[in-house]
């Protein structure tokens, strides 16, 4: 970002700050102002983003109080971007939801050189063979963010989220010194950018910080990465600045000039550029880092090199990303609706560690599926510490020949998920035991079950104390009711003081006696019963989802919603009247029909019903607006940029279509945004399916 020659001037500059007098104006304080600004945006430039610091701490500070003094002498002069309103914004109430300027995107995933071989040649055969060449990265073990700029200020930060919609994290962001407030994009021509990359925890810093936890007998953070993620959502701005966080920006994911054009391609002609253009504009982007190649071979030699030196990296990374350079490129190969066909990533490999089996629990679940968990001597791995590991059922157990006392080798799928690779046979002293599954429920002591062609021992008792706990937890869930103010650790504490049995108890609560418990207060009750009131009238298809019924999900639901003017009409339907229904098979339909005619169920139904929850249909649950897609079919790939998926959806619904899950003959119209994927390339092949985009679509039903 800066030239020799301007790192002389600014610390020059610094110098001249610390004798400069005081102002007796505001015109005076307005230069002396923006000169404090430049020079302490530089320092946190040479700091955050150089890791080398040219003043002493005690200069900088100086510098900073005295701008921080005069601004408050002078407030018409305090602007957003000054890098006192860092940490000034005092607590967050909550964060709120906002929309990406493009989706982020996953990462297809490579493991091997054929992986990369085979990405090479589909690009190739997609763009051409001609000036094909590639950027190499670190991927870095963080968690994601992107930040927009407008007229060269931060004007937001936010999560990924699911990649469409994330969450507002401004004012934590701006607590973050190696996050610019100001980014001079216009001198590039850009207007309004879109900036992507990782919050991270240097190992080093992640280390002294949980040294620092243990000496004050505080529970240690099991790895940076969380430990990132959870930072950014404190409410504190101020304890945000405090835990070490650090951005790494390695995209430029949207840019536009002041005609709305994009920029990408136009102006910055690769990736490469982009990386050199944020690490001038202040940003800490991995040029460094940085590897540019053309041949697999060269790719497959810089991605070992990294993976041998991983270890010794000073911030966790999980794998190398290989890009395709050329912007132009990268928008001819486009994305599916799950990552850019432009880039891949490299996974290293999964780290391994030996431990011991010492027991196994088994552990019920919301459907009465019982889970072998083993517990291991805790090992630390690829950055967490685990001593719990799922061992998915007997079949498991047997096939992997794992007995207690065994010395198991561990790895961690992704370098997310524990899993238990193999037992070193070598390692037995012959006192290892067997691993009997029970044939009784841990919880209620009930017989268990393992019905025919499945894998799953389960418990069928209906009273079953730990199924119970599960079932309202799910009924209560975003999913499900969305009953606002009542969350599984609030259910888990009702359950265990004895204000609520079952389902039905919590549209009988006593409000009063809530009240009076502690960390309860008037507002937090008048929430829950309100959250609670507000579940009442939700549609009948969220509750047959809350239900729990097996195999039934949100779209299944919907289809059983429309069909039946009530609930408890289901219990004069058989199996075959079920199968008739849209996507709806054997497994599906016993589900269904074995619900509907258990009494337990239809008494839960009645009493729901009586205590004011709404078990019927509505209208418009089954009556469209209009019938302008009476009897089409329709699904929908690729990136929508009109609406949402769920909105594309219900419009859909709404004039009197039907959507499906996949591409085949009995699918009439396949709306494709940028990005399509796999379903286009299928609906080209069957040619009764209509290709068509956004626009035409809202033509037909406008």
């Amino acid at each position: 970002m800066y030239t020799p020659a301007q790192e002389k001037e600014y610390l020059d500059l610094s110098r001249r700050m610390l004798a400069t007098p005081e102002p007796q104006t505001q015109e005076d304080a307005d230069k002396i102002v923006k000169d404090l600004r430049d020079a302490i945006r530089f320092h946190d430039w040479r700091y955050y983003v150089q890791a080398e610091a040219v003043i002493t701490d005690f200069d900088y500070d100086q510098l900073f109080k005295r701008l921080k003094d005069i601004e408050a002498q002078y407030p018409a002069l305090m602007l957003a971007d000054s890098p006192t309103q860092r940490v000034a914004l005092g607590l967050t109430e909550e964060f709120v939801a906002v929309e990406h300027n493009l989706p982020m995107l996953s990462l297809d995933n490579s493991y091997n050189e054929a992986d990369i071989t085979e990405f090479d040649t589909r690009l190739r055969k997609l763009v051409g063979t001609e000036g094909i060449e590639y950027c190499v990265e670190p991927k870095f073990d963080g968690s994601s963010i992107a930040l927009v700029y407008e007229n060269d200020v931060l004007v937001r930060a936010a999560t990924r989220g699911d990649g469409v919609m994330g969450e507002d994290i401004t004012n934590n962001a701006k607590a973050l010194k190696s996050i610019p407030l100001r980014a001079d994009f216009s001198k590039y021509g850009i207007v309004k950018a879109e900036v992507r990359g990782e919050v991270i925890i240097r190992n080093e810093v992640f280390s002294a910080m949980n040294e620092n936890r243990r000496e004050l007998g505080l529970k240690t953070f099991q790895n940076s990465r969380n430990t990132a993620a959870g930072a950014l959502r404190l409410k504190d701005s101020a304890e945000v600045a405090r835990r070490g966080l650090e951005a790494i920006i390695y995209q430029i994911g949207y840019a536009v000039d002041k005609d709305g054009k994009n920029v990408l391609g136009n102006g910055i002609e690769s990736h490469f550029e982009s990386i050199q253009t944020l690490y001038k504009l202040g940003f800490n982007a991995p040029v460094k880092e940085l590897g540019k190649y053309t041949t697999v071979q060269q790719i497959v030699a810089h991605c070992a090199e990294w993976e041998e030196k991983r270890n010794s990296f000073p911030i966790e990374i999980d794998g190398m990303v290989i890009k395709l350079d050329n912007y132009e490129k990268q928008q001819q190969t486009g994305s599916t609706s799950h990552h850019p066909r432009w880039a891949i990533a490299f996974k290293f490999k999964a780290r391994q560690a030996h431990s011991v089996l010492e027991r196994v629990e088994f552990q019920v679940g919301r459907t009465g599926a019982v889970t072998p968990v083993a517990k291991i001597t805790p090992v630390p791995l690829a950055g967490v510490t685990i001593g719990s590991i799922s061992l998915h059922n007997e079949d498991f157990i047997l096939e992997k020949d794992i007995m207690l006392g065994d010395t198991v080798l561990v790895e961690r799928a992704g370098d997310v998920i524990p899993y238990i690779a193999g037992v070193i046979t070598t390692a037995r002293t012959g006192n290892e035991i067997p691993i009997i599954f029970p044939r009784e429920c841990p919880s209620c002591n009930s017989t268990l079950v393992k019905p025919d062609g499945e894998a799953i021992w389960r418990c069928v008792n209906l009273d079953c104390p730990v199924q119970q706990e599960e079932r309202i937890i799910h009924f209560v869930s975003k999913g499900a009711m969305d009953i606002e103010g009542l969350g599984k650790d609030i259910v888990r504490r009702f359950l265990a003081e004895g204000i609520i049995k079952q389902v039905q108890d919590i549209y009988q609560l006593d409000y009063d006696h809530i009240g009076r418990l502690e960390g309860w207060k008037e507002r937090s009750v008048n929430n829950l019963k309100h959250g609670i009131e507000a579940s009442k009238s939700q549609p009948l298809w969220k509750l047959f989802t809350a239900l729990g019924i097996r195999h039934i999900g949100n779209t299944t639901a919907k289809v059983l919603a429309k069909k039946v003017k009530s609930a408890l009409d289901y219990q004069t339907w058989t199996q075959e009247q079920l199968m008739e229904l849209e996507d709806i098979g054997p497994k599906v339909a016993e589900s269904v029909y074995d619900f509907f005619h258990t009494e337990a169920n239809i008494q839960l139904l009645t009493e729901l019903q009586q205590l004011g929850v709404n078990i019927e249909t509505k209208l418009e649950e089954v009556q469209p607006a209009n019938n302008k897609l009476d009897g089409k079919s329709f699904l929908f790939t690729g990136t929508l940029t009109k609406f949402t998926r769920d909105e594309a959806q219900g419009l859909v619904e709404q004039n009197g279509g039907k959507l499906i899950s996949g591409v085949s003959k009995n699918l009439d119209y396949l709306v494709a945004g940028p990005g399509a994927g796999s379903k286009l390339t299928k609906a080209q092949s069957i040619p009764t399916i209509q290709i068509i985009d956004e626009d035409v679509f809202l033509e037909m039903i406008s």
